[in-house]
């Protein structure tokens, strides 16, 4: 029984304390660097594609690779881009290749969240020479990867710990996605389901900052939003809430067929016997012949988007636009060459969404085409709030918010029954790190000590011999046999030490007189832990001290002894939680917990 006497709780919900002031205060500046980094990145896309396409130096961003009609000659454009970015990857930084949330998961996961100054320069660069020599990509991507290395290269220049500096480098990859399309909601959406791996205030508030002041850096620099506004659809019928469940299964099936073919011709092109520098050369092959097809599939593609949804384009072209996005998209992004996800998924969600609106009973070809474009989101890379709240910043479209979600939630559903990764963590998997996308409460965190401890360890007197205890030990006596660690009691019962079996090994060996006891072999200044602290505190001290086993002591009687903690506890309280999680058993009420007196 717990005889402890009670005391002053001192848990709280959060451990987040006054440093996030200080990391929000950061925050502001990475927010503003991010959006002017974005209006950089703009600027060079639309400097590039004028000059590639049109043959001439200018800043005009309306112009679209789509425009020019060069016939045959659009061909070479995307190699030429491509042999530049081979160059740049292989003798500037490798980490601007692909499609810059992989590369920024990766520094966070196993880098220490710390990045390299050449990435915050080349990353951009790279990306606009893709994606104004025609790439099929988007430019949040590049700006995720871009925005995400400057908070990190600001954080560096501080004493931060890790984590801090993860908050900043996330705040930096809102901030940037959050200046390039106007929703800073979805961007902080976007950190907490794929970038931060926690959900803590201590990186939320910064990262929500970051986003914000980004945001509103944008109405100067690149304009107010949203970006591709339409007029709101009526309320949603239940007709419409039927036939969106069904537009996110299919949307979700897409998105595994899309991861598929992404990773299909990424090992394509592993097995060919030339230097990685030269692939996305070889896939800009494909691009610019795409591009001959159908000239849609180059570029960001923005202006499409708007017109999928504001239900535009209709008939059999979806299909051709469907199609040739999704091979040209797959094999420049398999090469490994630069670019974004976020546009082209939104292309071809919308494609999707549109083509079968031709067949589907109720609703419009713009609503449908939003559904697809937040469930391919939602489906590909597992990110469904992301999704939803992504378009609806994009369109303010309020009342389409219930079919959005439907239809990114069933696509999430899909995917994670038929993918085991999704595509973005599936090229950190291919690099030898598992990432787990599932979040819960650790039971240490919410268990105490005094709910798993030992109540009743056995104690032996101070004064026993070292060579009568060992002799216990030898015969098996059931009392100590159990444990690795035993607590030593002076004449009245209360705490003087703990003894290992490796002390007495230690003792042993050393050929100590008969006469010396547990005590002069043991640890006569313990460390302990208490009944209300939390097991990951007590583990924790453990890990610290490099020991497996801690005396739980009265905190206003620290001799007074109450239990012992040994990792055999510990592990019986995870293998609890497991059996919450995996035994099924028939439900039955709960016994009545008497009040205390």
């Amino acid at each position: 029984m717990n005889n402890s006497r009670p005391h002053k709780d001192s848990l709280s919900d959060f451990t987040t304390d006054l440093r996030v002031l200080l990391l929000s205060a950061m925050a502001l500046v990475i927010g503003a660097v991010s959006a002017v980094v974005a209006k950089i990145l703009i600027w060079l896309i639309a400097v590039i594609t004028n000059f590639a396409f049109f043959h001439r130096f200018s800043a005009d961003a309306t112009v679209t690779p789509q425009d020019a009609h060069l016939g045959l000659w659009v061909i070479p454009i995307p190699i030429v881009g491509a042999l530049i970015i081979g160059l740049m990857a292989r003798y500037g930084s490798s980490k601007i290749r692909g499609h810059g949330i992989p590369e920024a998961l990766e520094a966070i996961l196993i880098g220490r969240s710390r990045m390299q100054a050449r990435v915050a320069v080349l990353k951009p660069i790279s990306s606009a020479i893709s994606i104004g020599t025609g790439g099929p990509f988007g430019a949040e991507g590049p700006i995720i990867m871009t925005g995400g290395a400057f908070g990190s290269l600001f954080a560096q220049m501080f004493h931060l710990s890790s984590a801090e500096r993860k908050t900043l480098l996330v705040a930096g990859a809102a901030g940037g996605m959050a200046a390039i399309f106007a929703t800073p909601v979805a961007a902080v959406l976007l950190a907490v389901e794929l970038l931060l791996f926690e959900w803590k205030p201590r990186s939320f508030i910064p990262v929500a900052v970051s986003a914000v002041v980004a945001s509103a850096l944008r109405v100067p620099l690149l304009g107010a939003g949203p970006i591709f506004p339409i007029p709101p659809h009526a309320a949603m019928t239940a007709g419409e809430l039927a036939v969106a469940l069904g537009v996110g299964i299919g949307a979700g099936l897409f998105s595994g067929l899309l991861t598929n073919l992404v990773y299909g011709f990424e090992d394509l092109f592993g097995k060919l016997p030339i230097h990685w520098m030269w692939w996305p050369a070889i896939g800009a092959v494909f691009v610019g012949v795409g591009g001959y097809l159908d000239p849609r599939v180059l570029g960001v593609g923005y202006g499409i988007i708007h017109s999928l949804l504001s239900g535009k384009l209709i008939g059999i072209t979806l299909l051709g636009l469907l199609v040739g996005k999704a091979f040209v998209w797959s094999i420049a992004l398999g090469s490994g060459t630069s670019g974004g996800v976020l546009a082209p998924l939104l292309i071809m969600g919308g494609a999707l969404g549109a083509f079968a609106s031709r067949w589907l009973p109720v609703g419009d070809a713009s609503l449908w085409a939003m559904v697809g474009m937040a469930a391919i989101m939602g489906g590909t890379m597992r990110a469904p709030f992301t999704g939803m709240v992504f378009l609806l910043e994009l369109t303010h479209d309020l009342n389409a918010l219930p079919a959005v979600m439907i239809g990114s939630v069933a696509a999430l559903g899909v995917t994670v029954l038929i993918l085991r990764r999704s595509i973005l963590t599936e090229k950190i998997a291919r690099r030898g790190l598992h990432v787990s996308c599932e979040y819960s409460i650790d039971p240490m965190n919410f268990l105490r000590v005094g709910q798993v401890m030992d109540a009743d360890p056995p104690t032996v007197s101070a004064d026993l011999s070292i060579a009568k205890f060992s002799g216990m030990l030898a015969d098996g006596h059931p009392d100590f046999v159990r444990r690795q660690g035993t607590l030593i009691v002076d004449a009245d019962g209360l705490l003087a030490g703990i003894i290992t079996r490796g002390d007495v090994v230690r003792a042993l060996q050393q050929k100590s007189p008969a006469d010396v006891t547990v005590l002069q072999a043991g640890n006569s200044n313990p460390v302990v832990t208490y009944p209300d602290e939390l097991l990951h505190d007590a583990v924790a001290r453990m890990l610290k001290h490099d020991i497996g086993r801690l005396p739980v002591v009265d905190r206003e009687q620290p001799r007074r002894i109450i239990g012992y903690l040994g990792r055999a506890n510990v592990m019986a309280a995870r293998a609890q939680h497991l059996e919450e999680e995996h035994l099924r058993e028939r439900g039955t009420p709960p016994a009545a917990v008497p009040e205390s007196a």
